[in-house]
């Protein structure tokens, strides 16, 4: 799954303007778990429904 704007904004502001209280492993280790997490998600909904995410409408 792509980084969102949101995502972006979230990882400069940990890793470059904020304090540290975590390392930069750490937001980046959260990240990448958020990530798979939504993907596997998103797999899971559209299985749950019966729909198959490859199929597109053509116009």
């Amino acid at each position: 799954m792509p980084l969102s704007v949101p995502e972006i904004r979230r990882l400069i502001g940990h890793l470059v303007i904020t304090p540290r209280h975590h390392t930069n492993e750490h937001h980046l280790s959260w990240s990448r778990f958020r990530r798979r997490s939504q993907a596997r998600a998103r797999r899971s909904h559209y299985k749950r429904r019966g729909h198959n995410p490859q199929m597109r409408l053509q116009y």
